[in-house]
């Protein structure tokens, strides 16, 4: 076993003290990374269970990300988008959209998700503008759902405990159910709840004023507010036709779920009747080797604001040189390595092997997900579905159980626990069967680590 870090009184200060209480052990300190594995400064090696935090699709220290990186930084590692063009701005765009298919043909490059969401959002708000309908601009959400940290992403996201507290500087939004699969409301199935989470959507827009409502926005596979929720098929449709009926744009956030992780290149490609008119991306677009995000549009609207002035917006490192030629490279090794269809195999066998896990732990109480986008969620009564006492945090503690069995793993609850604790299983899209095998055996320890705790405290029955 894996001992704790050093206290904090003998260590100099870092991000984590933002939200570590003072006092508390201090996080492994990271020292180099190879393939799956993350090594810190006592030679301990962690398995990375999760990619970071989705983000680190191709692994740690892949080599044709960091060539790419030494071969940009010697002819140029920044421009600004409004004074030149870039080549590399131009490669990964037009890679990009050949891979994110019809209709999605120009993506608007910023450094990660929020960024992305929020410049859809501003977007499709000049777009109806310029195309005379100024009357939209309310985006509905759904409850729970998780869009980014800025104040303009967070607006549009569902988690009343960050509404508490940042709720005043923040334009409140309409919001409906997301489709939860695992809790459902009395006299329902995950078919019926679903459909009814979508008439919700109509009753809302109509509550609303369709011609005031600008936009829908939604994960097609959830991330840390729902725990990889996949809703049944009949969902994506009728979310749709909703939408295309009351002519409100249909926003799939693939921060998560994006550039392969499900098996996919877009998350969107598993419903191809239910395209959506915007897809955000961030996280594996460049693989955690580049702070990088992207909106990507259809190539009439584009033209349609260029044209009447140009979009009103963007940022200092919009299309950042260095970042545009990492994530081209990062695209390339998807696409020559076969990663989104490695995603798809090791995601069944991985989904198998966390199955298996459930049928044996008495803490597990869901599996789901989508290719190598999966969560296992936690239960002190799998008969019940009753949730551990919130008070004991307990993705938390199976993350701090978790390194001391040598595996990363990336826990963030929603609305402080309100719809259950989740852990995400979501290894790099490099993830060979030999380490699917490694990674959920060290998981099986540490939940039954975990279960004896809990069994100890009498949470769990004996």
């Amino acid at each position: 076993m894996i001992q704790p870090a050093t206290p904090a009184a003998t260590r100099s200060h870092t991000q984590a003290d933002f939200s570590r209480p003072p006092g508390a052990r201090r996080l492994p300190r990271i020292d180099r990374a190879e393939g799956i594995w993350l090594i810190d400064t006592e030679g301990n090696r962690y398995l990375d269970a999760s990619s970071g935090p989705v983000a680190s699709n191709l692994g740690h220290g892949h080599p044709r990300i960091l060539a790419a990186m030494a071969a940009q930084a010697k002819k140029a590692v920044f421009a600004y988008p409004s004074q030149f063009e870039s080549e590399a701005n131009a490669a990964f765009s037009e890679r990009l959209a050949r891979l994110a298919g019809p209709g999605l043909d120009c993506p608007f490059i910023v450094s990660g998700g929020s960024e992305a969401v929020e410049s859809a959002i501003k977007f499709l708000r000049q777009h109806a503008v310029v195309a005379g309908e100024g009357s939209r601009w309310k985006v509905i959400g759904r409850q729970p759902g998780y869009h980014g940290n800025t104040l303009g992403a967070l607006a549009v996201s569902g988690d009343a405990h960050a509404h508490e507290v940042f709720g005043p500087l923040l334009r409140a939004v309409e919001r409906v159910p997301a489709p939860m699969t695992y809790r459902l409301p009395p006299n329902h199935t995950a078919e019926t709840h679903a459909l009814a989470c979508a008439q919700a959507l109509d009753e809302a827009i109509l509550r609303e004023g369709p011609e005031t409502v600008l936009a829908f926005i939604m994960e097609p596979v959830g991330g840390l507010a729902t725990g990889a929720l996949v809703a049944p098929d009949a969902y994506y449709a009728e979310v749709r036709r909703i939408c295309s009926r009351h002519g409100v744009k249909l926003i799939f956030d693939e921060v998560m779920s994006g550039a392969g992780r499900t098996g996919k290149f877009l998350a969107a490609d598993h419903w191809p009747g239910a395209r959506p008119d915007v897809v955000v991306m961030a996280k594996g677009l460049s693989a955690g080797y580049a702070p990088m995000g992207a909106a990507l549009f259809p190539r009439a609207m584009v033209e349609r604001v260029a044209a009447a002035g140009g979009f009103m917006h963007g940022f200092t490192y919009s299309a950042h040189v260095m970042n545009c030629a990492v994530g081209d490279a990062v695209l390339a090794e998807v696409e020559d390595a076969d990663l989104v269809g490695n995603a798809a195999r090791m995601g069944t066998l991985l989904r198998g092997r966390l199955d298996a896990l459930a049928d044996a732990s008495p803490i597990i109480g869901d599996v789901r997900g989508l290719g190598l986008l999966l969560a296992v969620e936690l239960v002190a009564d799998k008969a019940t579905k009753a949730m551990i006492p919130l008070e004991r945090m307990a993705p938390y503690r199976v993350q701090e159980l978790a390194l001391a069995r040598g595996l990363a793993l990336y826990c963030r609850r929603t609305s402080r626990g309100t719809y259950g604790d989740w852990l995400m299983i979501a290894p790099p899209l490099t993830v060979t069967a030999d380490e699917v095998a490694l990674l959920t055996e060290r998981l099986g320890l540490v939940l039954d680590d975990y279960a004896a705790e809990l069994r100890a405290d009498g949470v769990v029955a004996a």
